[in-house]
């Protein structure tokens, strides 16, 4: 009997290796992006649609969401690694930075760590949102609204969590032959002069305050203090530039298999591992001498680098078991690396 096995979809691996790719070298430009105006343009322009471009992605593969067992595998593939890589990060910035204790919360999410809690949140939501009537509608304007509660700011990624949801639920409700329309020569031509446009507009018009609405991560009174009832309307034009500006980016990837193709199956590692490398970098004169050399295109070679290196196979089979520890490991950990009393 010959069984036919489903090929798969190339698109999808390379859209997430280039995504993953324009996280690390984002991540990596943070401390220099000041230093020249190209470089915050850079920045900003990468902010507009990697996490939404990823978060898109994300929603897309939520079809099984009401089958059984699904919100359980979520659970397992998704929490897991988030409270591991959240004591693993605790734990390193307590020897890294020579802290006075160890301040464990699973509540408030480390640096990257807020989007696997943000997508374990999304994929629960799902279930809710996907029974109601306009649903779409009524994610945006929570995501809309919520910029005004000044006291959610990062536990448990609130903001975040509320403001990408829209980009996660459409993601959801799109099916193949929707992106199908983008694949069209004439929009690939559209969508490069887009992104053409996007950058010169971040150059040479948008403020650099533009990155506070981009993360994404602030409040409208963080942003515009007295001015913040207005806030609602910017982020309804920031919604209609990051899907313009997502669905660009995703016309123009290739379908073909390339070089890296693989490596997009292994974005997780990638997104976990190399905020151990930038945070180390930053207790290093690394960043400082950047800047007096003005060497900022190394920054682009070692965001290559790391990307490819930690999306090798080596570095995969070494991380997997951490990765993919099963909850009877994690509970030891946990017991084991309770907040501890400062020592005297």
């Amino acid at each position: 009997m010959n069984t036919k096995v489903k090929e798969r979809d190339h698109y999808f691996d390379n859209a997430k290796f280039i995504l993953i790719f324009l996280v690390v070298l984002g991540h990596f430009l943070t401390p220099i992006k000041d230093q020249k105006d190209i470089l915050y343009t850079l920045y900003n322009f990468i902010y507009t649609f990697h996490m939404p471009a990823f978060i898109l992605i994300a929603g897309f593969f939520t079809k099984g969401v009401f089958k059984k067992g699904y919100i359980q595998k979520i659970l397992k593939n998704v929490l897991v690694p988030y409270i591991i890589f959240q004591i693993i990060y605790t734990i390193y910035y307590y020897k890294l930075y020579d802290k006075d204790d160890i301040h464990l919360t699973l509540f408030d999410p480390n640096w990257a760590m807020w989007f696997l809690l943000s997508l374990v949140f999304w994929n629960l939501m799902l279930v809710v949102f996907t029974r109601i009537k306009y649903s779409l509608i009524i994610a945006i304007i929570i995501g809309v609204a919520v910029g005004y509660f000044t006291e959610a700011g990062t536990y448990l990624s609130i903001q975040r969590t509320f403001v990408f949801f829209p980009i996660f639920l459409l993601g959801h409700y799109l099916e193949k032959k929707d992106f199908r329309l983008i694949f069209k020569p004439s929009m690939k031509i559209l969508a490069s002069l887009f992104l053409i446009a996007l950058f010169a507009f971040y150059h040479f018009i948008i403020p650099d305050s533009s990155k506070d609405w981009l993360l994404a991560s602030s409040s409208y009174a963080d942003i515009l203090g007295n001015n913040a009832w207005y806030g609602g309307f910017i982020r309804l034009g920031m919604y209609t530039i990051a899907f313009l500006a997502t669905f660009s980016f995703l016309a123009i990837i290739p379908r073909r298999k390339m070089f890296f193709t693989e490596m997009g199956q292994r974005t997780l590692y990638i997104y976990l591992l190399h905020g151990f490398i930038l945070k180390y970098l930053f207790t290093t004169e690394f960043f400082h001498t950047l800047k007096n050399q003005h060497a900022y295109f190394v920054v682009l070679l070692l965001a290559v680098s790391i990307t490819l290196i930690l999306a090798s196979k080596p570095v995969v089979t070494i991380a997997q078991p951490l990765i993919e520890m099963r909850w009877s490991k994690l509970q030891f950990m946990l017991k084991k690396y309770r907040k501890k009393p400062a020592e005297v």
